[in-house]
């Protein structure tokens, strides 16, 4: 069985946070649900996050495209989706790997968002050992 991939859901609406936290557990995925983004950045600094899915709009000083600035700062490959309620459009500088307007998608269409952001993050890597271990056989030989 492959490992779980842990996806960091940060949104201030308790609602939200609780219906996709239930979205992404039954699909298979572990979640680190914060309702800020000041406890999400130290929830992300613990280690272990493949993904962040954040609300734009946020009490508590951090708003979800200065998690992600910080989150990209520390780790510039994790992926991050970021989700608005209020804004359907969003025309300012983002580090936001993707963003969705609350409402305006169907929860299979995040779903395979991320899907394609891991596998993403994953490709790299993965060429990335294959490369190494080419180089390590070859130094043997």
């Amino acid at each position: 069985m492959k490992p779980k991939k842990t996806i960091l859901c940060v949104d201030d609406n308790e609602q939200y946070l609780s219906i996709r936290k239930v979205l992404l557990e039954t699909r298979g995925y572990r979640v680190v649900a914060c309702n800020n983004g000041a406890q999400a950045l130290e929830a992300f600094r613990g280690g272990g996050v493949d993904l962040v899915l954040t609300d734009l709009v946020m009490t508590g000083g951090v708003d979800g495209s200065q998690l992600i600035e910080q989150v990209k700062s520390i780790s510039p490959h994790t992926p991050a989706i970021l989700i608005s309620g209020r804004v359907k459009i969003y025309e300012r500088d983002s580090l936001a790997d993707v963003f969705l307007p609350k409402g305006m998608y169907e929860p299979a269409d995040l779903l395979e968002r991320i899907r394609l952001l891991l596998v993403r993050k994953r490709g790299p890597k993965r060429l990335m050992d294959h490369n190494s271990r080419l180089a390590a056989h070859a130094s043997v030989a």
